[in-house]
């Protein structure tokens, strides 16, 4: 996509090289970005990066620079046609905001700090239609003082480009550079030398002579430029001429910051540029305009997340405390212990405070505002906690998204925000007659996605739910694909009569398995181009190993200990099935020697079932009982030495990973995935014989790498076939609506 972000400038400052870093990365991964700002030390940076940047004076209040860059914006816009604006910071916000109402488009913006509220401030102020805010404090704070609602706030982190703000071993050559004493303790403090932001700049100047004389020798790095640069520059030279040498060096604006805390031993200061001496592994000390919480420790960890490493809410600095936390750090903890704290810090920002995950976390509020060309709505079984409609969800909407960037997709979901925060999609509730008829009508088609949503098995009304929203869909004019369903059972002649007149109207059908699509032809669905492609779960291939691991190790499963998957359900027609499953995982322990981990997949209604499982067992039992995504379930699965599984996607999960499996049938659509993949059937849950069960179980755990063999054969080509649903709803989006006949 296009995205114009809007700044006031693009100097020295957290905010600053935050968008750098923002805008760097979007391009990175093919998006284009347009930069809007006043100019600054960073143009050249970004404009080497192919980012083009065009002079707009936002840094300034007075009504002549706001007049100009409305009008310099507006033409911005109307030439450029971004996909999503991103305004940082109140002015441009502020003025963006004017515009959208008249020019229509996405606005997205950043709250990087607290505001003024008082003097007609907050009327300055518009948040768009989403905000993103770089700490959990800022985040509570729009929502007080903005009333800014907390669905439309996302929170992210100031990444931080490890590669590039990494530990060096040239500190000597960088001392050179920049005029430092070779011998002695170097203290470093990045920032804006602006109002209110000087406080530590200044005080540490104040204590050059002093830090000095404490710690045998000590000189005081200031790199930043700004409006008081000019006279915090004088006070340090009129230190430095009566020391005789250089006690303080100022840097000014500079753009190689990464260099420069090449040079430093101790860092102090807040917000970003401590992160990035984070990352360089610098000790730091915590201290900045809006509050003090002393050297970065692993127990100051939790208040210095809290507020973005800004301090807020806390003491400010003072002459005597900055002093005392300077020398305290030198003279009171080893040269070992500083770097044990450096390496500390590293490691934070490796893992919590990526580049990528803020891009991420941009990326996902700009697909949750921009216009797409084109746009579906998913309709399945989602937030319901199913590990597999879940899944389905997620292999559907990152085909799409992968297939063709111009498609937007919204899911119709029991929980639409934990829906949006997990896949990055538009969600909306599909309980609330005005969400789902607001996603309809600006939708292009209605997509019923996956599992076996049109059943009477478990009651009509789940069934006359799914086919109420495909007709109002039919009566708005949109498109309507069912995409890769299975279907049935239908048994209640009413029930088979309704699927027939109305299904038999979509646009496309595609099915899961031949015995879908031939139960839809025994209700009469009489077409032509009906197709049996693949659950949508068998292109999802990735699996994340290093966490399925951590989950092992939660539930117990040791290292090295091999185990089989088993992925069981209540079901009302079985009898004593909980202690006919236990018997047989009594005898998969004994003669197969492998532990037994319990998947569920429907939680709590799994989880609940295995937990009286397990009680009945003789031998001990392991249940993953930890939230977990598909890839991760994917990563468990693949560790396994085999499965046995009712639910349908427990086995779809096995042979995506290639691990073989054994199902219990309750259903014909777990018999026909079975025969499909020439894998045995452990028998029928009504009247399962745990004997009979075992001996296939140890069939299966005998013939391991032959089966296993064949599992991959054919996940290959469900896949393939999977693949061919996105196709056909792409080329349905971009063709001309055509008007079945009513049957």
């Amino acid at each position: 996509m296009k995205v114009l972000i809007t700044a006031m400038s693009l100097d020295i400052g957290g905010a600053e090289t935050h968008i750098v870093e923002l805008a760097s990365e979007l391009t990175r991964r093919g998006d284009e970005v347009v930069i809007a700002s006043a100019g600054g030390v960073y143009v050249k940076d970004i404009e080497e990066r192919g980012i083009r940047h065009f002079a707009v004076p936002m840094d300034r209040r007075s009504i002549g620079c706001m007049l100009r860059s409305l009008r310099l914006l507006r033409q911005i816009i109307r030439k450029e046609k971004p996909d999503v604006v991103h305004a940082h910071a109140r002015i441009p916000a502020f003025l963006c905001g004017l515009l959208r109402p008249f020019m229509r488009f996405p606005l997205v913006t950043t709250a990087h700090a607290v505001f003024q509220t008082g003097l007609g401030f907050r009327l300055l102020s518009n948040w768009g239609q989403k905000t993103i805010a770089v700490s959990e404090d800022i985040r509570r704070y729009l929502m007080e003082n903005y009333n800014v609602k907390d669905r439309n706030i996302t929170a992210t982190i100031n990444g931080i480009d490890t590669s590039k703000f990494a530990p060096a071993e040239n500190g000597g050559v960088m001392r050179k550079t920049l005029g430092l004493p070779p011998d002695g303790f170097v203290i470093g403090h990045i920032s804006r030398l602006d109002d209110n932001t000087t406080l530590v700049a200044e005080t540490l100047i104040d204590l050059a002579p002093q830090l000095d004389e404490a710690l045998g020798g000590a000189c005081v790095l200031i790199t930043g430029g700004g409006q008081h640069f000019d006279a915090l520059y004088k006070k340090a030279k009129a230190i430095n001429d009566a020391a005789g040498r250089d006690l303080v060096v100022m840097t000014g604006a500079r753009t190689d910051i990464s260099d420069v805390l090449q040079a430093v031993d101790l860092f102090v200061g807040v917000s970003r540029a401590a992160l990035e001496a984070m990352a360089a592994e610098n000790p730091v000390v915590l201290a900045g305009f809006e509050g003090r919480l002393g050297l970065f420790t692993p127990e100051i960890l939790k208040p210095a997340q809290e507020s973005n490493f800004c301090c807020r809410g806390h003491d400010q600095p003072t002459a005597k405390t900055l002093f005392d936390d300077i020398v305290k750090a030198f003279k009171e903890r080893t040269d070992a212990e500083r770097k044990e704290l450096g390496r500390f810090g590293r490691a934070i920002v490796e893992r919590e405070y990526s580049v990528a995950r803020m891009t991420d976390d941009c990326r996902r509020v700009y697909d949750s505002v921009r216009r797409y060309p084109h746009n579906v709505v998913l309709l399945g079984y989602y937030g319901f906690g199913n590990a597999g409609d879940e899944a389905i969800l997620q292999s559907i909407y990152t085909n799409i998204t992968e297939a063709d960037g111009d498609v937007g997709v919204t899911a119709l979901s029991i929980d639409p925000a934990a829906t949006a925060e997990r896949y990055g999609c538009r969600a909306a509730d599909r309980f609330s007659p005005i969400s789902v008829f607001r996603a309809l009508l600006f939708s292009d088609a209605l997509v019923l996605g996956g599992g076996s949503l049109l059943q009477d098995l478990t009651s009509t009304r789940s069934l006359i739910y799914y086919l109420t929203i495909i007709r109002f869909a039919e009566l708005f004019g949109k498109k309507i694909m069912v995409y890769a369903n299975g279907i049935g059972p239908i048994s209640r002649p009413f029930n088979r009569r309704l699927v027939r007149r109305i299904l038999g109207r979509a646009d496309i059908i595609t099915l899961r398995d031949a015995a879908s699509a031939e139960e839809l032809r025994k209700m009469g669905v009489e077409r032509d181009d009906l197709r049996v492609t693949a659950d949508p779960v068998f292109t999802l291939r990735r699996h994340d190993m290093k966490a399925a691991r951590r989950l092992l190790d939660t539930c117990g499963i040791a290292e090295g200990r091999e185990f089989i998957c088993v992925s069981v359900r209540n079901w009302h027609r079985a009898e004593n099935l909980e202690e006919n499953i236990a018997r047989l995982c009594d005898g998969i322990y004994s003669k197969c020697g492998v532990d037994i981990l319990f998947l569920p997949m429907h939680k709590p209604q799994d989880l609940n079932f295995s937990r009286r499982v397990t009680e009945k067992m003789q031998s001990p039992a392991f249940l993953l009982d930890t939230p977990c995504s598909a890839e991760e379930m994917l990563g468990v699965i693949a560790q396994s030495r085999f499965s046995v599984a009712m639910r349908l996607h427990a086995l779809v999960f096995s042979a995506c990973v290639h691990v073989p499996f054994a199902g219990i049938v309750y259903d014909p659509k777990v018999e026909a995935y079975l025969k499909a993949f020439e894998m045995p059937a452990a028998g029928l849950a009504e009247n399962l014989d745990p004997d009979a069960a075992l001996q296939t179980a140890v069939y299966v755990s005998e013939n391991r790498e032959e089966l296993s063999r064949k599992v991959a054969e054919s996940a290959a080509a469900f896949e393939e076939r999977a693949r061919e649903d996105t196709r056909l709803l792409i080329t349905l989006l971009k063709s001309p609506k055509v008007r079945r006949k009513k049957k």
